[in-house]
């Protein structure tokens, strides 16, 4: 007769894999770091496989983790709603979401406000290319996410935020920008700076540049958006970006590529079981209010 894992090893091995650390788990169920760890090792002896793999900048799923989790997760969430549910909560007082976007905004003035309003939760927020945050809510390793453009899906809730253009970015004193509209044409002299490997905006920008049959002799790749805004704040270029996807900055203008006129959509995308937690669901209530305010302009 095959062993069944206990209670406790499933929580244990869910709560790692959420925080990515052991110690920061123990934390999260209020008990010892090594009790924890001590969970985790029985599972993996009773399952005969590694469940995760130690690096220096933290822990990683195996295939087997992720497989793993991808059921226990669910457990969780499940067992979070009952808890909802049994204690109807009257107010929310802490917790924490695990947030993740492709680009600074809209994302930031939204969790601004939600910290106004809700200051006791905590928010665990990153920025990955648009490949790693498809991947990283197919795995349910995040609670929520803000990206451009997300693959359908019948296991995510998907929220139109807003549709927004893509346009060239360059400093104030370019020798472009006074034209009210620009052509990739005009652009293929400069050097071009674009976001990391993985990311939408790279992907659009080589689907355009190939389609119409032009050749870029300079394009600079940076790991995020607010590389690449401190890229073109040097002059080391031009950048094509969606309208308003950087925080708003005087020395920068923004204009129109009369080849990429079409509107894309940014959403807030759910791991559908995830829905209808209580603080899921106030979040969700601050992105689509669309009370966030615009900041004035800034170096």
């Amino acid at each position: 007769m095959n062993a069944s894992p206990s209670p406790y090893q499933i929580k244990a091995f869910t709560y790692v894999a959420r925080e990515r650390s052991f110690s920061r788990a123990a934390r999260a169920l209020n008990v010892t770091q090594s009790s924890v760890t001590q969970h985790v090792a029985k599972l993996e002896n009773l399952m005969g496989t590694q469940l995760f793999i130690r690096r220096r900048d933290g822990l990683e799923l195996t295939r087997a983790g992720i497989e793993l989790f991808s059921i226990t997760d669910r457990l969780a969430t499940l067992d979070q709603l009952v808890t909802e549910k049994v204690n109807d909560y009257s107010a929310l007082t802490d917790g924490s979401i695990r947030l993740i976007a492709n680009a600074p905004r809209p994302a930031m003035p939204i969790i601004a406000r939600y910290g106004e309003l809700y200051p006791k939760v905590q928010i665990d927020f990153t920025l990955y290319d648009w490949t790693t945050a498809m991947t990283l809510l197919y795995e349910r390793q995040v609670d929520m996410a803000i990206v451009t453009e997300p693959q359908e899906n019948p296991a995510l809730v998907i929220h139109e935020l807003r549709r927004s253009k893509y346009m060239v970015h360059m400093r104030a004193d370019h020798r472009l920008a006074k034209k009210p509209v620009l052509s990739l044409v005009d652009l293929q002299t400069e050097t071009l700076v674009l976001p990391e490997d993985g990311s939408l905006t790279q992907r659009i920008a080589n689907r355009k540049i190939k389609k119409h049959g032009l050749t870029f002799q300079r394009i600079l790749k940076t790991t995020t958006f607010p590389m690449v805004k401190e890229a073109l704040l040097h002059g080391l270029g031009v950048g094509l970006l969606l309208e308003n996807s950087l925080y708003p900055s005087d020395n920068l203008v923004a204009i129109p590529v009369h080849e990429m006129l079409e509107e894309y959509r940014d959403c807030v995308v759910i791991p559908r079981d995830k829905k209808d937690l209580r603080l899921i669901q106030s979040f969700l209530g601050v992105c689509i209010d669309g009370t966030v305010a615009e900041p004035q302009k800034s170096a």
